[in-house]
């Protein structure tokens, strides 16, 4: 192994999230709730060098499989990101991230008189702009602290 290499152990089964723009894998692991309290093995890289990116994160989640609604949310903060599905240590699938046109259910709006935080039963819904997310019901737009608003 030369010293250029990047060497972390494969893992059995679970997630590994890769090209994360460098500094990013902190606010992965926080919209997918992952603390350390739950008991999942979980690697982090950060900063190392990418061809694609300069400089990425990587993230390896042992015994969990990412739901649709947590890979579209991972793709505001990680729009160059590859999800990768282990299972028995080979990769099952591979898929690029997509940016969705909306997001439902799953971040909370920051403008405390909006109708989703007036305790009515309104799902929250996001419509995807170039520079971040606005709120479908208030217009409110969600830039550079999107993780710090996810429900998932």
């Amino acid at each position: 192994m030369s010293d250029h290499e990047l060497r972390v152990s494969k893992i059995r089964n679970g997630t590994v999230i890769d090209h994360v723009e460098g500094g990013q894998a902190l606010n992965v692991l926080a919209i997918l709730g992952i603390d350390g309290s739950e008991g999942l093995g979980v690697s982090v890289v950060m900063n190392v060098p990418s061809d694609r990116l300069g400089r990425k994160d990587v993230v390896k989640v042992e015994g969990r499989e990412l739901s649709q609604s947590e890979v579209d949310v991972l793709s505001l903060i990680a729009p160059e990101a590859t999800i990768n599905i282990i299972r028995e240590f080979e990769v099952a699938e591979k898929n690029r991230v997509t940016r969705p046109d909306t997001v439902s259910g799953v971040l909370s709006c920051p403008n405390r008189n909006c109708i989703t935080n007036a305790g009515e039963p309104v799902e929250t819904r996001f419509d995807v702009v170039a520079d971040g997310v606005r709120c479908d019901y208030c217009s409110t737009i969600l830039r550079t602290d999107i993780a710090e608003h996810i429900d998932v």
